[in-house]
């Protein structure tokens, strides 16, 4: 194969970077450095939806909501309301559990809804939110604390979007509404102008809502929107409501019902450029209703990066009936309109407010669910310092909270890292004083900068937990701990960063495939990538992919181009090369022309970002970076499903960590 002439110079231009093994350990600890962002007394809301059936209806909801002491030192003990839908009445819930965060904020606590399993989820301005993805278990949690000075009935005041989900035992009684409260300081929320939909007709609903009244008493607000629900009705009845002390977010439920809201505080005029970006932690739940005789609950938490018009997004996910979640990482384009909302490809409405350090979102058409996301803080430190969110996906610059395979090639931001700016092709275990080490073992680097260190992650890190420390010059970083996966794959692409075209050669004569030598259907590509795995036969870190034979990925991986299966020839390491894997994969018959995502699965990922220009595709092609529908709704999506799953790949390895 002639791919050795070209990649070298490939991976210099898709890599954004400048110009003795140790001993194993079986047991990693997770950095518990961040426990003391939870301290004090908090309020909480969580809902627990437990699907019944194929259909997706439930055979259990939990609502738990009330007060949790946090310690600051990795234990909490709880004070809570149960609404159970197998139990009748209210019930109270004394319980005491621990917790661990990291220095991102990144971390799991004790899940008090069903007092087994796990929590996971992030801190970011105070405020906790997550799922409980590992345990099968479809959730939403959030809690903020109560603050000093207690919020009164006059305090509250101002303008307010709120996203609500609502979802009481079946999918034809599922629904989610997005209205604004203008709370006036004297108990009247003003005048509710709310849209919405229920169930699977994906029509749009709208309600008004005159007389909605509100009062706190014990730190919470009892708001009365009068009135039962129908078939036609968004929001009904009672609900509870937490503020968070700077009175950005508000959230909260039902205090018998299995609803949960979120709200953030308006902006007060159109929102300035640059407003939503950077890095934000997001947790949500939704309900798809696309497919007929199909509805698959979601729920998760995760990350995601926004620059001026895009986003990288992921999300760990837990789906239905699934057992086991996947890590779900995809790139989105946006442009944020006058009010500060924008839409997403999954059929999600969001809302920027509180000057841009909140965003929440809620679900249309078949779609009902809600979405919250909270600017996390940026990360400062003296010294070598490792930014504790700043390990990323090489390639598709995939948030932290993906984590980490064996064999991928990741990017270390940071500060003082290195006291120059050098590339080393031969990938050593020490560059320029610079040594990367991963649950102790010595990682292969590329490249080494003060900023910005690339490497890969040593075959032998099977570990639950990737601790990852820095050296150089004869000191050493902070330790940060990512989880780590089965397969992390990233697309590399041109430009670097995960948004654009996918480095992709045509193999009958090895050229670069372009819009100006775009692929065809029928013809075979070499895609090029990172994050599949383990291999076999294996390769020693650092080593080229050999040959004759060639080492292929263990893990059972999948491509989609226009939504449309491609069949993999090959998946393994790039034969010849170091650090990179390739796909080979033909392109289906019936993709259509233009710009068409490229989406790799394997058995515990999906990623759903570069894309791939076709020629002499199917007739209706449309501009580039369409997000034409594939699935039945005619909207939304670039392959089967909204959120497809990895498929009928073995199932994944489960999260679990012994605290």
């Amino acid at each position: 194969m002639r791919l050795h002439h070209i990649l070298p110079s490939l991976l210099l231009m898709l890599l954004p970077c400048y110009t003795a093994q140790a001993q194993s350990q079986n047991t990693i600890p997770w950095d518990n450095s961040g426990n003391s962002q939870l301290n004090g007394l908090y309020n909480f809301r969580q809902v627990v939806w437990i699907v019944g059936d194929k259909a997706g209806n439930l055979s259990r909801s939990v609502a738990l909501y009330g007060t949790i002491n946090f310690d600051g030192n990795g234990n909490y003990s709880l004070n809570a309301t149960v609404s159970d839908s197998t139990a009748s009445g209210l019930q109270s819930h004394n319980l005491s559990g621990s917790y661990t965060i990291s220095a991102a904020g990144l971390g799991y606590m004790d899940n008090p809804a069903l007092d087994k399993g796990t929590v996971f989820g992030m801190v970011a301005q105070g405020v906790f939110v997550g799922s409980s993805t590992e345990d099968g278990i479809n959730d939403m949690f959030i809690a903020a604390p109560a603050g000093a000075t207690p919020p009164t009935t006059s305090s509250f005041r101002g303008s307010y979007w709120v996203a609500e989900f609502n979802f009481p035992t079946t999918t034809a009684q599922a629904r989610d509404a997005l209205f604004r409260i203008n709370p006036d300081g004297q108990g009247s929320l003003g005048a509710i102008n709310a849209i919405g939909y229920i169930g699977n007709s994906g029509a749009k609903i709208t309600q008004t809502v005159n007389g909605a009244l509100y009062a706190f008493q014990n730190g919470f607000a009892t708001v009365s929107y009068g009135g039962n629900l129908t078939n036609q009705t968004l929001i009904a009845g009672n609900r509870n409501l937490y503020i968070s002390p700077d009175g950005n977010l508000i959230f909260g439920g039902s205090p018998a019902g299995a609803d949960m809201f979120v709200g953030v505080r308006s902006l007060s005029g159109p929102p300035t450029p640059g407003i939503f970006s950077n890095l934000y932690y997001q947790a949500g739940v939704d309900l798809d209703q696309s497919q007929p005789n199909v509805a698959t609950l979601h729920s998760y938490f995760g990350s995601l990066n926004a620059t001026a018009d895009s986003t990288i997004a992921h999300q760990r996910l837990l789906s239905g009936f699934d057992s086991s979640a996947y890590d779900y990482t995809y790139s989105d384009p946006f442009t944020l309109q006058a009010d500060a909302s924008y839409d997403d490809f999954l059929g999600l409405h969001y809302i920027i407010g509180a000057g841009g350090a909140i965003r929440i979102g809620f679900g249309t058409e078949t779609l009902q669910g809600i979405n919250i996301s909270l600017k996390a803080p940026d990360f400062t430190g003296s010294g070598v310092f490792l930014n504790p969110a700043g390990v990323v996906n090489a390639a598709s610059s995939a948030p932290f909270t993906v984590g980490v395979s064996p064999g991928l090639f990741l990017s270390l931001y940071g500060s003082n890292l290195a006291q120059t700016s050098l590339v080393d092709g031969t990938f050593p275990t020490s560059l320029g004083g610079v040594q990367v080490m991963i649950n102790n073992r010595p990682a292969p680097i590329y490249s080494v900068s003060p900023s910005l260190i690339t490497a890969v992650v040593p075959f032998g890190t099977t570990e639950t937990v990737a601790a990852i420390q820095v050296t150089s010059g004869g000191q050493k970083s902070n330790t940060v701990t990512v989880f780590r996966t089965t397969t992390t794959p990233g697309v590399f692409t041109n430009p670097p960063g995960g948004i654009g075209y996918a480095a992709t050669l045509h193999t009958t004569d090895f050229s670069v495939v372009t819009p100006l030598n775009p692929a065809k259907p029928g013809e075979t590509l070499a895609v090029f990538l990172t994050g599949l795995g383990s291999v076999s036969p294996a390769v020693a870190d650092g080593s080229p992919g050999p040959a004759n034979p060639t080492s292929s990925a263990v893990a059972s991986m999948a491509a989609y181009l226009d939504g449309k299966t491609a069949n993999v020839s090959f998946s393994g390491l790039a034969p010849t090369l170091v650090g990179l894997y390739q796909m080979n994969i033909q392109v289906p018959a019936a993709v259509r022309s233009g710009d068409r995502y490229l989406d790799i699965a394997g058995p515990d990922s999906y990623n759903s970002q570069a894309v791939i220009p076709i020629s002499g595709g199917a007739a209706g092609a449309a501009a580039s970076f369409e997000k034409a529908a594939v699935s039945t709704s005619g909207r939304h999506g670039r392959s089967l499903l909204r959120r497809p799953a990895p498929g009928s790949q073995p199932a994944p390895s489960r999260r679990r960590l012994t605290q």
